[in-house]
């Protein structure tokens, strides 16, 4: 996935109009679990997610982001990972799903405080919408999407100094048109689509960007940052103390694995 023309692709996938509202919520985020939510955090701060909330109630969890993007942890000892969002009036969200035709595979009891719903994409991403009742609130900051290319050649300007521009929360898939048609009904567009160096795509709902990638480059969901000179913030990543990354597939593109199994790519572009 990370060759030259796939990058320089992706860093052009340009800057569309802005989205007002998403179909899924309010709030998006990747939520992933964690066995030691201190251990994670920790190693969250050293890679520019600074901790933002907290909590013990109703189990301990915390909230990190770069301003750009938004990572929800629970401490619990059985893995998870996906995407959430959090609505203000999730009975509304809900039932609109239904309606297209979004089967649940978990429904919340009616005595939940907290009301989830889960279920899978075709592809097996695991998405789950709950009740805003933290009043959880979106980040604003700049993303690939709506950076100035300009910004992009400086990485004083890159909104995440460690890791570079967010630029999407992807996943292989096994047909590419057919899961573009299922986000579609979730209330995402695409941004761009190519062919080369295989089916690939980019969607957006203002709220969270999503890579749909036909490979088997890769099995795993994974966020996607985008910099210069990775090969040096990777070595300042290592200075603190940071392990686990290996080069991806190409030259100073690397895979970065959080110790509770969330993925990072940070990958470099070029015009």
């Amino acid at each position: 996935m990370a060759n030259k023309t796939l990058i320089t692709a992706i860093f052009l996938f340009l800057f569309l109009p802005g989205f007002s509202q998403s179909k899924l919520g309010n709030v998006a985020c990747v939520y992933v679990t964690s066995p030691n939510l201190d251990s994670s955090v920790a190693l969250y701060e050293k890679i520019g997610f600074p901790k933002i909330a907290s909590s013990t109630i109703p189990v301990p969890w915390a909230q990190v982001t770069d301003g750009s993007l938004l990572i929800m942890m629970r401490e619990d000892t059985v893995q998870y990972l996906g995407l959430t969002y959090y609505a203000t009036d999730i009975e509304k969200a809900v039932t609109q799903l239904e309606k297209d035709g979004i089967q649940f595979t978990q429904k919340p009891k009616k005595t939940d405080t907290i009301k989830r719903y889960y279920f899978k994409s075709p592809d097996g991403l695991n998405i789950m919408l709950a009740s805003n009742v933290g009043a959880f609130k979106q980040p604003t900051g700049t993303t690939m999407l709506n950076m100035n290319p300009i910004a992009l050649q400086s990485e004083d300007k890159y909104p995440n100094k460690e890791c570079g521009a967010f630029g999407e929360f992807c996943h292989p898939v096994t047909d590419l048109n057919k899961s573009i048609e299922y986000w579609k009904k979730l209330g995402f567009e695409v941004t761009t689509q190519m062919a080369a160096p295989y089916p690939w795509a980019v969607l957006s709902d203002g709220l969270m960007l999503i890579g749909l990638h036909q490979t088997k480059n890769f099995s795993y969901p994974a966020v996607t940052y985008f910099g210069l000179n990775t090969d040096k913030r990777v070595q300042q990543l290592k200075q603190k103390g940071i392990k686990n990354i290996r080069q991806f597939i190409g030259n100073n593109n690397v895979v970065l694995t959080t110790w509770e199994g969330l993925h990072f790519f940070l990958f470099s572009y070029g015009m």
